[in-house]
This record gives C-alpha cells, structure tokens and sequence, in this order.
C-alpha cells in the first residue's frame, strides 16, 4: 500500500541485504537525522568480469548526507564492515559504533584506504548504551554467531524500539564463553518491542542451528586420521572455528602455517584482544614449512569459497609460490558455499583430488555449521522479543517469505508485517507499518584497480568481448571518397564460418558501397572547388553500414571498433568509436593522418 509521506513516521531504508545474500546496509531516519547500521560489500557473479567488489548504490546517502549523524556496527564480517572504506570517500560519516574486534578489523581497512580521519571509530561492550542525534539510542546486546563479538541492537526511536538482530544463532555453547543475552532481549520484550527486524538466512531450515562446538569432534577425528599435511581452509572472519582448529592442531602435536593475508589479518587482531588463544610457537614461519614433517604440519588458509586470488585456489592451480599439493595431503573445507559460488567451489575441489589430495567436505561430514539461525531459533528470538510489527531482513526473497511465514505462526498479523526489497522507503508509525517510496538502489562495482567505479556501460562491453569478441576495422579515405589502400581487419574472440580473407572482401564491398551513397551527401565543394566532408556524419554512416553486415554474418554481436584516417587537412576532427551491442555507445578519439 503507498500512502503519504508524515514527518512523525520512521523510515527504515534497506540498500542491501535483501534478495541477496551481502553488502547488508540499512538506513533509519526520522525527521532530518539519519542513522546506518552497518555497511557490508558483496562478491562479484559469474557474469561480472573484472569485477572484485560489489557495493551498494548509496546515492540516498550522498543526496542527504547533511543528515548522517553516524553509524553502527554489529560485527565484522565482510559484508557488514568491507564497504565502508569506500563510502567513506564520497561521504563522511561523524562516528562509527561497534564491538572491539569489528572496530581493529575496520580501522586497519580504514588506513589502507587512506580514509581513517574522515570518521571516530568507538568501541561498545555488551549492555553499552550510545546516543546518536536527538532522535536515536541504541543499546548493544549480545549475540552468538560464527564470528566472536558480535551484536543485535534495540534502537530506541520516537515511535518505539525497534531491535534489528543483525546475524544470529542462538548457541548455548559457544567457543568464546559469551552467551547471548537473552535476558536483555526478553526485557524489551517485556516493555514491548515495536518492531522487529530478524535476519532470515536459514529461514527454510528446520529445527536449531548446531553450536559451533558440535564441529570440534569431527574435526579432530580427521586431523587424527590424517596420514600426512592437513590443510584447512575456511571464512578467515569465522574466529570460533579458527578457535577450534588451533586448539586441535596443539592436541595432535601439530604446527601451524597460515596462508592468507585476511586470514593473519583476523588472526592477529582476535588474539590480541584475547578472542583467539594460542602460544606463538604454534606458528611457524610460511617459508619454512618444508622443514617441518608432513604429520607435523597444519595449513590454515583462506580460499573457501573458490576465490579467483585466494591461497587455496592458486595452490590447487599448482601456482603457489611456496605450497604444492602432493600425494597425502588432507584439505578440508569447513564452510559451505555461499549461493553463487558453488561452481568456483566445487572446481577448486575437483583440482586438489586430480593432484593427490584428500579432500574432505560437504554438510554430511560435520565439519561446518551455519552461523544463522534456522527455524526454531527465529521462533525464539519472536517469542522473547513479542513485536507489534516485523520486518524479515537478510536473504533472498523466498528466505524473507518463509521467515514471514513463521513470524505469522508466532501471532503476528500480516498486515503488521512487510517483506520489502533494496531501496524500499519502510514508514513506521505508533500504529503502522507500510511501503511509502522507494530511492535509489542497485549495485555500484569495484575492478582490482579499485580506483573508480565500473559503470554499467563498461560491464556490459566486457560481457559482449567475452562472449562475442570484437572485430576491429580500420580504413583510410582520399578527398575524392575513395578509400586509400586496404582496408585492416582485426578479429579476436570471432567465431565465423568464413576464412578472414573472405570477411575482408565482404567488408571491403560494404565499405565501397556506402562511401559511393553517402559522398555526395556528406562532402560539399564550394565556388573555389574546395571540397568541405563533413567526416562525422560520413564515418556515422559507413560504420552503421559495417554494424549491419556484422549482425548478418554472425550468430553474436561482437565489439566493433571502428577506425577512420581522413586526410591532412582535417587531422583535427573528431571521429565517433561505437560497440555493436543491443545498446549503442559513443566516445571520441582524434584520428592521426
């Protein structure tokens, strides 16, 4: 339902998180002040070639960044943290609040982005209470999830609290010691919760979510039958599991070697804020694992989901510098695939067995548990929380449906609930709840350079050379509207049932053609017979002409570069290079004689 916009209703904007797994982002205003809660990035898809970051379109945030007074953090996971080095360059964000080991992880992005003065990064324990503007008071509480030091948050508003969960599972046995407050969650209840947004990753799933340390005896069976290395790789933000496989490695007598520069990231700041102990002589030195007996030795390192550049991915390439895989070798994946990378993934794995390794992983071996919670864990945090309203955040739409489902089983009324996309303008009354707009959203894309923005138009010519190559034509014309010499034909990535120098006179034919129909219109002498071409509109013409027999001859549509040489005399005109595509682009180039 659309109705009209009230200065006293909260807004509650989603700009990712929703209908995707990543880049969790999520504004709340309420008259001219604005509060985010946390600022993830997302991983590119198959189609997104030379793409190493996803982000969310956070034009909203730049359009009203007056309003911004600050933001907070629940955890540290990638895609709760990873984006905000690069939002922070376009807007300055006053404050940051968030747990101590979400904070070490985000200012260390911060100085590599040149970016840490441009925000005040604060840290919050368990119960801490901040304020931001007049309208916003958020108290911390905490939660269990698969990284250490992590928060749901009750945000109280002028229209009541609202409790955004951020990641969960409820763990009555977690690595760290540190429970969830449950107690805290079931006061707020008590007073009463206006609204509820609950993570729904595990929405479809059935019953409790492990705990963490149901993975430890599974583990330790196949580090103990283990003949030879072991490497492990897993979420280099998942500390409890990190936690776990470093306690097993000093009770099978083993040495540590960890591959990965966000693994010895999260390794380093976790133990020095005593979130992972260990003794350093654990470690030993990457460059001197071939000193250490292969049943001696336990290799950590990131690469569990098939990354292009991570340690395991170039190890089961064979192009690892300092690790090759060889006969006997043990890996382990403890995680599952996250959606979109099961092909990366299992390809990785099909690499390490054709080298001789052993490779164990999948859901039935008990060597990965979910950080989320499943069904019967949502069905608590309902029922302690007991919100008037509810909103079901984090997953894609089926998760958030089913997740809706459930909360109307726990006695919410449908229409006191909202499943809503990126970009959807939630206004939040004493008595309400619906979909008043919606803003700007999407994707903004990040290459290796991570220099600038990918904008859509270069996506979309990358997916074109990737699948139909390009055709590159470059040609010569006398004032006389004849062409001089040959014309140069180029193909690469072209698949075509005719032999290049069969193109070549087909495109030569075309070329002749249109200059032939088109000179007269395009070239004008004047009372002193000199001839004034109008080289543009002529180059316009003729590359349309050559677009044209491309789409006749072949099955795709490859990239069309087009180049034309004019005479001395108009050595200075611009000429338009235009991509054969379903749309059609301009840039200019200067065209030397």
């Amino acid at each position: 339902m659309i109705r009209k916009k009230s200065p006293s209703t909260l807004k509650i904007i989603p700009l990712g998180g929703l209908h995707e797994i990543g880049k969790n982002t999520c504004i709340f205003e309420y008259d001219d002040e604005i509060i985010i809660l946390d600022g993830g990035l997302g991983f590119p898809t198959d189609g997104m070639h030379g793409v190493n970051i996803v982000l969310p379109d956070v034009t909203y945030l730049r359009e009203n960044r007056d309003k911004i007074k600050g933001m907070i953090v629940t955890h540290g996971h990638e895609d709760h943290i990873g984006g905000i080095p690069f939002h922070l360059k376009n807007i300055e964000i006053p404050v940051i609040y968030g747990p101590k080991l979400a904070m070490a992880l985000l200012y260390h992005k911060l100085e590599e982005a040149g970016v840490q003065n441009r925000t005040e990064l604060k840290t919050v324990c368990p119960r801490d209470v901040v304020r931001l503007g007049r309208h916003f008071i958020i108290e911390y509480i905490r939660n269990t999830h698969s990284m250490a030091d992590s928060f749901t948050v009750a945000i109280t508003t002028p229209v009541g609290v609202v409790i955004h969960t951020g990641d969960f599972k409820i763990d009555h046995t977690p690595v760290d010691g540190e429970k969830f407050d449950l107690q805290k969650l079931a006061e707020y209840g008590e007073k009463g919760v206006h609204c509820l947004i609950s993570d729904s990753t595990n929405s479809e799933v059935p019953g409790f979510t492990p705990s963490e340390r149901s993975v430890y005896p599974n583990l330790d069976r196949v580090f103990s039958e283990a003949p030879g290395r072991v490497m492990v790789t897993t979420f280099a933000s998942s500390v409890h599991r990190l936690q776990i496989v470093l306690e097993l490695a000093k009770k099978h007598g083993k040495l540590v070697a960890v591959v990965g520069r966000s693994m010895l990231n999260v390794i380093a700041h976790a133990r020095n804020l005593g979130y992972i102990k260990c003794e350093d002589s654990l470690f030993v030195p990457l460059h001197t694992v071939r000193s250490v007996p292969d049943e001696k030795l336990l290799i950590l390192t990131t690469g569990s989901q098939g990354e292009p550049m991570s340690a395991l991915t170039r190890i089961a390439k064979g192009e690892h510098r300092q690790i090759k895989i060889r006969q006997g070798d043990t890996v382990v994946f403890s995680a599952n695939p996250i959606p979109g990378n099961t092909i990366a993934v299992v390809n990785t794995i099909d690499k390490l067995m054709i080298l001789g390794a052993n490779v164990i992983y999948g859901r039935d071996k008990g060597i990965h548990v979910s950080g989320h919670g499943c069904q019967e864990d949502q069905k608590l945090m309902l029922a302690l929380t007991r919100p008037k309203f509810f909103i079901p955040f984090h997953g894609e739409h089926r998760m958030l449906v089913k997740h809706s489902q459930t909360a109307q089983g726990m006695g919410v009324p449908p229409e006191n609930m909202v499943v809503i996309k990126n970009g959807d303008v939630v206004e939040l009354t004493e008595d309400s709840i619906y979909v008043a707009d919606k803003v700007s959203s999407g994707i903004e894309l990040l290459d290796s350079s991570r220099s600038g923005m990918v904008e859509d138009k270069i996506l979309k010519e990358r997916q074109q050379l990737a699948e139909d190559g390009v055709v590159t034509v470059a040609l010569a014309v006398g004032l006389d509207g004849k062409l001089i010499g040959k014309p140069q034909l180029h193909l690469r990535g072209v698949v075509s049932a005719m032999e290049k120098l069969e193109l070549q006179e087909l495109v030569i034919k075309v070329l002749e053609k249109d200059l032939s129909h088109y000179w007269p219109e395009y070239a004008n002498s004047n009372a002193h017979n000199n001839t004034r071409v109008d080289w543009s509109g002529l180059q316009n013409e003729i590359e349309c002409g050559v677009q044209r027999m491309l789409r006749r001859e072949f099955q795709g549509q490859p990239l069309l570069v087009f180049l034309m040489q004019i005479p001395d005399a108009e050595d200075e005109k611009e000429i338009t290079v235009k991509p054969v595509g379903r749309r059609r682009r301009r840039s200019t180039a200067k065209v030397a004689s």
